[in-house]
Order: structure tokens, then sequence, then C-alpha cells
């Protein structure tokens, strides 16, 4: 075999290698953000030097380095005047602001009550709101609406769509 013959070979097989072989193609990978910690059946206390400001109950929760996602959150506000409890099957608390989702119930210490599927709590303000239907009591009267921000301090609620029946006190004869 003379040198033309070898490199036409070389040529043909290099050729082949090129056209019928593929390359492996290596899926990439995106990657999720992993918890730091996965804990069950927990309870979360936060405290300054008057006492207990939070505290927060769960079933689970994973905590990642700037949030807590947390299944059947039970989440206590005690730092200012009045204690605020909310119940939810789901919250992420970040940054001072607790989001709750599914069948949320908001209890205050002077009476007040609401329920809904959707709701935000700023620790800080003292602010709940709902962008989604609710219901709330107070006492025996009640009111339905479309949306609902309530700040705490001041015991004023804002409402969209409202239907209320109010309960005027009898007075006895």
């Amino acid at each position: 075999m003379n040198i033309n013959g070898f490199f036409i070979l070389i040529f043909i097989g290099l050729t082949m290698i090129f056209t019928l072989f593929k390359p492996l193609n290596i899926k990439t990978q995106d990657f999720v953000e992993t918890p730091l910690l996965d804990i069950q059946t927990f309870t979360l206390y936060e405290l300054d030097t008057v006492g207990i400001t939070t505290l927060m109950h769960g079933e689970s929760a994973l905590r990642f380095d700037d949030r807590y996602v947390v299944a059947k959150i039970d989440y206590t506000d005690n730092a200012k005047k009045y204690r605020a409890t909310m119940l939810a099957d789901s919250g992420i608390y970040k940054d001072n602001i607790v989001n709750l989702s599914g069948n949320i119930v908001y209890n205050r210490e002077d009476g007040l009550v609401f329920k809904t599927q959707k709701a935000n709590y700023d620790r800080i303000a003292k602010v709940a709101s709902s962008p989604t239907d609710y219901t709330a009591f107070m006492g025996k009267s009640s009111m339905k609406g479309t949306s609902l921000k309530y700040q705490s301090e001041d015991k004023k609620l804002e409402s969209t769509k409202v239907n209320i029946v109010y309960q005027l006190k009898e007075e006895k004869l």
C-alpha cells in the first residue's frame, strides 16, 4: 500500500467517525435551592427584653437561608398591645412577613376573627391583608368581602365589596 492509499483510508475513517458518531449529549441540570434544615413538629420562639414576641408551631418546616416554609402553621404575634394568632395549611416566614395560604383563621385577642384562603401579615407594620374573599366576625356581627386590609394597631379595616350584618346591643327593660 502506498502512502496515498494510507491517507485516503485515514480520511475515510475520520469522515465516517465525524458523520456517523454523535457526541454524548449531556443534560445540564438547574439545581434548586437546598434547605439548611428539615424540621418536624417544632416550636419557634422569638424573644426580646420584654419577653416572647413571636411563637410559631408547625408540623414540618424547611429552613432556607432567608425564610422558613412551614406546613400546618400556627403563628402568634405577641409583640404589641393585642396578641394575634393565625392558623393556616401552609406559610412562608421571610423578612418579618408571614405569607399564609389555605384555610386561614386570624384571631385577635380583642375578639376580631376573619377567615380566608390567602393572607399576608407584616409583623413590623402590624397589618394583615387578604386579596381573596373573606368572612370576618366580631361578637355576633359579621362581614363578608372580596379583599381585606386590617391595621391592627389602629383597629382600622379596609375592604371591597362588603356585606355587613351588624348586631345592635339590646337593652334590657
